[in-house]
Formats: structure tokens, C-alpha cells, sequence
């Protein structure tokens, strides 16, 4: 049975601190403009994770009470796992690298499916980025109908430094954009790792730039272009097709 999980909040100051000082998976930590916090902030920013700065109205509805004292947190659906968390699964599996890598996908129930379609693909984690990103919510881990407690996902600071990381594994990263190499030309065998860009946006400029190829999907009707996740699960079931 699909384990349910609700967005999990905690507020006010002390509450807060207390969670940051304990071992609990924070996903973000929110605070209302102009609220004193800076131990808070410093205390978040040590363990890595993003502080948002949000009007008194957005965090009364995150908290569900306007007496949440200009500070709130998200907990995580489920555990984060690092980069060398990911790398060793293939080495576990004695395959080659097969990493999803979504930039900047900011519709929880994209990347929701993107982590579902990944884990049923077989490939060893997703990694995101931790700014301008959907996280592991509740809303993304419903969509992903319980795959991401399965499969690793990664929340890095900076893409780029983490996609040259993976060339130094001898992994070959694809990005998605409409003007690539058709995808069905493109040769994805050994350590492959694929990178779809965010929604309206495609790939930013600089994580294009890292890429070792970019690869398109034909278009063949009238619409131009195809959601984030549908794209992403075609790509990935093309990887597959290589792998086996």
C-alpha cells in the first residue's frame, strides 16, 4: 500500500533552533521579512540548508496560524543522500553510472514523477540542485508514489562543479534541449548521466555548457515542445534500451 506523507511544518523560534540542533532532515527553513533571526539563518546555513525569506502571509498559511513567530521550517518527506551515496550504487550493481540530473525543475509534481520514472528505469539517483528547485516534499514524494524513499536523490549546491565531478567518473552527460542531436542517433552506452532542464527555461546556460552532448526529442505536431517529465521518461527509457 502507497505510504501517505502530509507536508510536515514546525514553527515558531525555539521549536525551530531546537530541529536544527537535533539530527531531524530539514528541507527549508522559512523566515518573515524582517524578522530577527540570525542564529537561526547561520545555525540553517551551516547544515546546507535553504532559508527563505517569505511575506507574514505565506508563512501564517505554511504554519496554519499567524502566532508562528516569523519563523518556520519544513521537515523532509524523506532523507537526502550524497553524491557518493549515488556513484556507489553502480559500483554495488558492477554496471556503469546512470544518473538523472533535473535543473532547476521547479513543479513538485515534475519532479515527482521525473524520480518515479528514474527509480522504475533502473537508474541509480536523481540529483537537484538546492536553489531554484523543487525539493523532497511531501507533494513531491506523493507524486513520485513512494519511489523516492527508494531511490537516492542528491541536493548539490552548484550543478556544474557536480556535472565535472561526474566526467572525472568517466560518466558522459546528455542535456535536453530542442535544438540537440536527435536522441535516437546518440550512442548512450556506459556511464551515462542525463540532465533535464527546467519548465519554459530548458537547460541554464552554464550547465548547457557543461554538457558533453545535447540531445532533442522530434516534434512532430503542432505543439513545440513536451512537459519535463514526459521528456525526461522517454530519454531515460532510451538509455535503457542501451544498457541492456
Amino acid at each position: 500500500m502507497e505510504k501517505e506523507f502530509t507536508q510536515q511544518i514546525i514553527y515558531g523560534k525555539n521549536a525551530v533552533s531546537e530541529a536544527l540542533n537535533s539530527d531531524k532532515e530539514i528541507d527549508t527553513v522559512f523566515i518573515q521579512k524582517g524578522t530577527a533571526a540570525g542564529g537561526i539563518v547561520s545555525a540553517a546555513k551551516r547544515r546546507g540548508i535553504v532559508v527563505k525569506d517569505v511575506s507574514e502571509e505565506k508563512l501564517s498559511a505554511l504554519a496554519g496560524t499567524s502566532k508562528h513567530g516569523g519563523v518556520a521550517a519544513e521537515l523532509c518527506a524523506c532523507e537526502y543522500a550524497s553524491l557518493e551515496d549515488i556513484l556507489a550504487v553502480s559500483k554495488e550493481k558492477g554496471a556503469a553510472p546512470f544518473i538523472v540530473i533535473a535543473d532547476e525543475i521547479a513543479d513538485p509534481h515534475n519532479l515527482g514523477a521525473i524520480i518515479r520514472t528514474a527509480e522504475a528505469a533502473g537508474a541509480d539517483g536523481v540529483i537537484i540542485p538546492k536553489r531554484r528547485s523543487a525539493s523532497l516534499n511531501a507533494t513531491v514524494f506523493k507524486t513520485s508514489a513512494g519511489a523516492a524513499a527508494w531511490i537516492k536523490v542528491a541536493r548539490v549546491s552548484n550543478l556544474v562543479d557536480t556535472i565535472k565531478l561526474l566526467k572525472k567518473h568517466n560518466i558522459w552527460v546528455y542535456g535536453m534541449e530542442a535544438d540537440g542531436e536527435p536522441y535516437d542517433k546518440t550512442d548512450f552506452s556506459g556511464g551515462v548521466a542525463v540532465v533535464v532542464g527546467s519548465e519554459g527555461f530548458g537547460l541554464g546556460r552554464l550547465v548547457r555548457e557543461s554538457c558533453d552532448a545535447v540531445v532533442s526529442l522530434p516534434m512532430k505536431g503542432r505543439v513545440n515542445s513536451l512537459n519535463a517529465s514526459v521528456s525526461a521518461g522517454i530519454l531515460m527509457y532510451e538509455v535503457v534500451k542501451h544498457r541492456k
